[in-house]
């Protein structure tokens, strides 16, 4: 199973930005997809952003345009780029790994957008 530790949430005024960090336990040109998942208060965890191990993303429509996800081999991380954000982005953020068939998640790195 991969480690994977996340870093960077934090309170953002509307409109800011932040920028997510996850680092894994092993080389991440090993793993099949990467992706950032959040989870609202009272809601069900949802996929935000996912990427392939060849560089194929995949974003949900509510941060098609605003969040960027990427990853830096040489750092074996991932990262997640939110710009203009809003209050409704307002999450508990996890990372996620899928490797050799098994599903891994960090601890999640909470996000808080508010005036």
């Amino acid at each position: 199973q991969v480690q994977l530790v996340e870093s960077g949430g934090g309170l953002v005024q509307p409109g800011g930005s932040l920028r997510l960090s996850c680092a894994a336990s092993e080389r991440i040109f090993t793993i099949t997809t990467m992706g950032w998942y959040r989870q609202a208060p009272g809601k069900q965890r949802e996929l935000a952003a996912t990427i392939t191990n060849g560089d194929t993303t995949n974003y949900a429509d509510s941060v098609k345009g605003r969040f960027i996800i990427s990853r830096s081999i040489a750092k074996n991380t991932l990262y997640l780029q939110m710009n203009n954000l809003k209050p409704e982005d307002t999450a508990v953020y996890y990372c996620k790994a899928e490797a050799r068939g098994i599903a891994s998640w960090g601890q999640g790195t909470q996000v808080v957008v508010s005036s």
